[in-house]
């Protein structure tokens, strides 16, 4: 191992920077790397009261750690006997024996909560370097790695050469590429002192960050330490010999790896070789794709998958796929960092989803909705973002597919509507249940949308809708009650009551009976021949005489004329015949306008569960 870290070193002294700090500004990596923020002390907060002080004191006396000897290993049991008969300050000594045992194991779950019991004994052991780089190494080995960086960062391990190769894996893992291989030099002379078995990592993170720095000789450097058939150091070969245009060789390494390594080694492997062959045109991308897929289907939930969707995405672009490319640019943005997509990744994604749903596109309208629906969360926020919402929902409301409309207003109404804005859209939502024959929906939805400041306006639209869908499901009582306050409530009642043939109940609505006897419009033909209907169903001869009386001048000149001279010349009789060509012959104007053609919708069947 030495060998290879002084030829690393060599080929790293070109660079005008000697070992750069922990975190500097930006990282020069082939692809887009997160950017370093300024990571806060994970530390746990405990009482300055110490239960058994003073080995903080005798730990800062001592020699600092500085390499692998320094977490000796010790057989649990023998640990367990010293723990059991420790008392005072000799517990925390036998403590601290065993976490370092526990961290030489790699066993940093276990290594915290030693080390946190000691911290609240021993407030003091926060402020001491041996202790704090010991948690460190254990949030790396945790895979806490901004907690980690937060730690390692204290001023008085920045020159500890073992916090210096913690440091470079942590910074690697990260994506801090440069960063990592700035503290290379530092870390030498710990990592010089490793057996090759537990410096294996090391080298390993060491030639990946100078595979994404752009410095693939060093990396084939460090590696030329591990074993020839060691199947994570041809991963990183084969990532190497990629990057300085060696197909062939990377192949051979490749497929070395997918024989011979772990499970997570060969898909990466095979993921590796999937990106050299398309960057070099080898393979087309309706190929890589499939093969992608294939490899995304097996593997999931980090950064080998990540990787794969980000070709995915790539290819799908290019090729103009756009389901595809929804597809991998979805999964990408709701489970990963969008940020290290690069800065166009969230703009260019809202274009897809805006080009999926162009008529221009081919696309047909319930599978252009369905996209849409799919990949709702990436709907650009505001304005913008409601007015696509309301055209696909017009587009679908025009075809008649009345509960996907409704389902977009919803996703709209509970989840980007704000204020005021929610009471027409409630209304909306309502009426695009109705029509869709799921007048329960349309109840619950105003229901839930119910706020105490909706304008007067909105109030009564609101109410009148919910009469409608009350009415619907039988509750006509109900209905009644919610818009007895309205001021034009008997126009409503008589409606619902004519649509029902509740000819009793519409005949004692008289008092939405035309005023003006002498002009008629299309409504108040209308609303008099239905009350002529309610009299003559239920024998009300005196209502038919009424009726007679003050409109017949009224009708003379009307062309619905000879339909009211049927109706009210019939006293004493019901001829089935002659009640149906007068409803056959019935103005089309309703008496509640757009409301009618809810009232006209017809709830869907309530199908019974199978006991």
């Amino acid at each position: 191992m030495k060998t290879a870290l002084l030829l690393a070193s060599a080929a790293l002294a070109a660079t005008p920077a000697v070992r750069q700090a922990p975190l500097p500004a930006a990282p020069a990596a082939p692809v887009a790397a997160p950017t370093p923020v300024a990571f806060a002390d994970p530390s746990p907060q405990v009482s300055a009261q110490a239960r058994i002080p003073g080995f903080a004191a005798d730990l800062a006396q001592r020699p600092s750690i500085a390499g692998p000897a320094d977490w000796l290993v010790v057989a649990d049991e023998d640990s367990w006997k010293v723990l059991a008969r420790a008392h005072g300050e000799a517990r925390q000594e036998a403590r601290w024996a065993y976490a370092r045992s526990l961290i030489g194991r790699n066993r940093g779950a276990e290594a915290i909560g030693v080390l946190d019991v000691m911290q609240q004994d021993d407030p003091d052991l926060a402020m001491v370097d041996s202790f704090q780089l010991a948690r460190a190494v254990t949030l790396v080995q945790m895979n806490r790695l901004p907690d980690a960086l937060a730690t390692l960062s204290r001023p008085g391990l920045a020159a500890n050469p073992e916090a210096c190769a913690w440091r470079m894996r942590a910074l690697s893992q990260q994506g801090f590429a440069a960063q990592a291989l700035g503290e290379l030099r530092c870390a030498r002379e710990a990592l010089v002192k490793r057996p090759l078995a537990s410096g294996t990592p090391f080298l390993l993170d060491a030639a990946h960050a100078a595979v994404a720095a752009g410095k693939p000789d060093v990396a084939l450097r460090l590696l030329a330490q591990l074993p020839d058939r060691d199947a994570a150091a041809n991963l990183g070969r084969g990532q190497a010999y990629v990057a300085l245009g060696k197909t062939a060789e990377a192949r051979l390494r490749f497929a070395r790896v997918v024989r011979s390594g772990t499970r997570q080694e060969s898909t990466e492997a095979a993921l590796s070789q999937i990106e050299a062959s398309v960057a070099e045109g080898s393979l087309k991308p309706a190929a890589a794709l499939r093969q992608l897929d294939a490899l995304r289907f097996a593997w999931r939930g980090d950064a080998i998958e990540e990787r794969a969707l980000r070709l995915s995405y790539k290819l799908a672009s290019d090729t103009r796929d756009l389901r595809e490319a929804l597809s991998a640019g979805a999964t990408l943005f709701r489970f990963y960092d969008p940020t290290r997509q690069g800065p166009d990744f969230v703009m260019g994604l809202q274009e897809k989803l805006l080009a999926s749903l162009d008529a221009a596109n081919g696309l047909p309208l319930d599978q252009a909705a369905g996209l849409f629906w799919d990949y709702r969360d990436l709907t650009p926020s505001g304005a913008e973002g409601d007015a696509l919402l309301a055209k696909l929902a017009d587009r679908l409301q025009t075809a008649g597919l009345y509960g996907r409309a409704a389902d977009l207003f919803e996703h709209q109404l509970f989840n980007r509507a704000r204020d005021l804005s929610r009471g027409p859209l409630s209304v909306r939502v309502a009426s695009l249940r109705i029509l869709a024959g799921q007048p329960d929906r349309a109840v619950i939805a105003l229901r839930r949308s119910a706020q105490q400041d909706y304008t007067p306006d909105m109030l009564r639209s609101r109410a009148r809708v919910e009469a409608v869908a009350l009415s619907q499901l039988g509750k006509v009582q109900e209905a009644f009650a919610v818009i007895q306050d309205l001021p034009d409530a008997g126009s409503l009642k008589a409606e619902i009551l004519w649509k029902r043939h509740d000819w009793q109940g519409l005949a004692a609505e008289t008092a939405a009976l035309p005023a003006n006897a002498a002009a008629l419009s299309d409504v108040d033909q209308a609303i008099v021949l239905r009350h002529a209907i309610a009299y003559a169903m239920i024998g009300r001869d005196d209502g038919l005489v009424h009726l007679r009386e003050r409109y017949s001048i009224a009708f003379a000149k009307l062309p619905t004329g000879p339909v009211f001279d049927m109706l009210t010349t019939s006293i004493g009789t019901v001829d089935p015949d002659k009640l149906a060509r007068a409803m056959a012959a019935m103005p089309t104007a309703s008496p509640v306008g757009e409301l009618a053609a809810l009232i006209d919708a017809q709830p869907l069947p309530v199908t019974k569960k199978k006991a």
